[in-house]
């Protein structure tokens, strides 16, 4: 999920398309088609351009920020692209690889293949600071911090006693990177020490996490069907303050800085297929026509 707050427009991954919500209206106002297991959006609205990480076929689309039209395909060499991130000060886009664990660099002017970051593990989330990319590493269970420019890691941050982190969110004026952490804690991260300076507990089935700069919370957004709210009451201190039930399932989020909403998704679900050697972890199939967004407003 991707919020746009210059066109007030959320981007959900549906699959095999983006589906596009105006968010005064509430209302589908757009799509972009063709993006084959589609996982994330980034977006360039001063290049005019959008991108999406496509893990079936290991692909970006881009297309045009105002129309949602396709522009082009860019074939990524890492496998099974999951994140994406526009970094501006480079103007590239970064896709993080769960096939290869690596990351691959995209100038987004012309959609060509710049380089790759070799980032030793299993990349989920990033996020960038204007300066530098970080992106949580789910099987080491560590943030790597790499140069978006000469494409360099500078560092590998342990995250004990997080485990698996998945979502990752930044506090950009008080250096701190917040991660949502499969054995239901938070690493919270000092930026420029990599020392993991709080841990507070939230919900289990973490997937996504989010950070408010105007209200100074920080949220991860649990498969449980709730939401963790931590305050950061100083930039050393921290505080869970409120547990909000969902639904079931709803595991990603995204944040509105402008209004303080959050959204969610979710749907409800038939029962879990039996194990197999290709799928050892089945989840649950979903009930067709039952997919939702959650709004939620304090």
């Amino acid at each position: 999920m991707t919020i746009d707050t210059a066109s007030n427009r959320l981007f959900l991954s549906r699959g095999t398309h983006a589906m596009v919500i105006d968010l005064a209206t509430n209302s589908v106002v757009g799509d972009v088609p063709n993006t084959p297991g589609i996982h994330g959006v980034a977006l360039a609205p001063e290049l005019n351009r959008g991108f999406t990480s496509n893990g079936r076929d290991s692909s970006v689309t881009i297309f045009d920020y105002k129309t949602l039209a396709p522009i082009g395909v860019v074939k990524v060499p890492g496998r099974n692209p999951d994140a994406i991130l526009y970094d501006p000060g480079t103007k590239r886009v970064f896709t993080f690889n769960g096939g290869t664990s690596n990351s691959t660099a995209i100038d987004a002017t012309n959609g060509t293949v710049v380089g790759t970051v070799d980032l030793q593990g299993r990349p989920e989330t990033a996020v960038s600071d204007g300066g530098k990319v970080y992106a949580n590493l789910e099987d080491k269970s560590m943030i790597a911090v790499f140069d978006p420019k000469t494409l360099a890691v500078e560092a590998r941050w342990p995250l004990a006693p997080c485990e698996e982190p998945s979502g990752l969110a930044i506090d950009r004026v008080n250096k701190r990177l917040f991660a949502g952490c499969g054995n239901k804690t938070m690493a919270i991260v000092d930026m420029r020490s990599g020392k993991v300076i709080a841990s507070p507990a939230v919900g289990s089935g973490v997937d996504a996490a989010g950070f408010d700069p105007g209200t100074g919370l920080a949220f991860t957004s649990n498969g449980e069907g709730t939401i963790t709210v931590v305050h950061e009451d100083t930039p050393d201190k921290f505080s869970v303050v409120e547990t909000v039930p969902t639904q079931r399932g709803a595991r990603t989020m995204a944040v509105n800085p402008k209004t303080h909403r959050l959204y969610t998704v979710t749907a409800d679900f038939g029962p879990t297929p039996a194990a197999t050697a290709d799928r050892p972890r089945p989840r649950p199939p979903m009930i067709p026509g039952s997919f939702v967004v959650l709004e939620l407003d304090r």
